[in-house]
C-alpha cells in the first residue's frame, strides 16, 4: 500500500492547481468498476455523507476489495481515490495506512465542511470493514 500511496502523491503533485486535481478526481470516479446493483441498499450507504455513497466490501483470501459509487461526481471521485488506495489490501494494511496523503496532495484543503465530513465518514466505514474482517 505504501507504493500506491506514493504513486497517488506523485501523480497529484504533478498538478499545479486545485482545478487540475479536481478534474483528476472526477476521472478517478469515472474509472470505478461498476457498482453491483443488488448491493445498492441502505446497509451499504455511508452514513454522514451529504451525497449518496455506497461502499460494499468483499473479503477474499485475506484481502478486502471495495466497490463504491456515489450520485455526486466529485464525491464519486473521492471514493474512487480511496478505493484505489485501500482495495486489495489486508485488514492490517488498511488500518495502518492513514489518509494523510489526501492532505499532502492538497485535496482536503479545498473541500467544503460537508464534503470533509463525508470524507471522514467514508474513511471510518473503510476502517470499520477492515476491523470486522480482521476479527474473522
Amino acid at each position: 500500500m505504501k507504493d500506491r500511496v506514493s504513486q497517488i502523491k506523485n501523480h497529484f503533485l504533478t498538478f499545479s492547481d486545485w482545478e487540475d486535481r479536481y478534474r483528476e478526481l472526477i476521472h478517478l470516479g469515472r474509472e470505478l468498476a461498476p457498482y453491483p446493483e443488488e448491493k445498492r441498499e441502505e446497509k451499504y450507504k455511508v452514513k454522514g455523507c451529504q451525497s449518496q455513497v455506497w461502499l460494499f466490501p468483499e473479503f477474499k483470501n485475506g484481502r478486502v476489495y471495495f466497490y463504491a459509487d456515489s450520485d455526486a461526481i466529485l464525491v464519486k471521485g473521492i471514493i474512487g481515490l480511496l478505493v484505489k488506495v485501500y482495495s486489495d489490501a489486508t485488514p492490517d494494511e488498511i488500518l495502518s495506512t492513514k489518509p494523510d496523503f489526501l492532505k499532502e496532495v492538497g485535496i482536503t484543503e479545498h473541500l467544503s465542511m460537508n464534503r470533509s465530513n463525508g470524507l471522514a465518514a467514508m474513511m471510518k466505514q473503510i476502517q470499520m470493514y477492515a476491523l470486522v474482517f480482521k476479527s474473522l
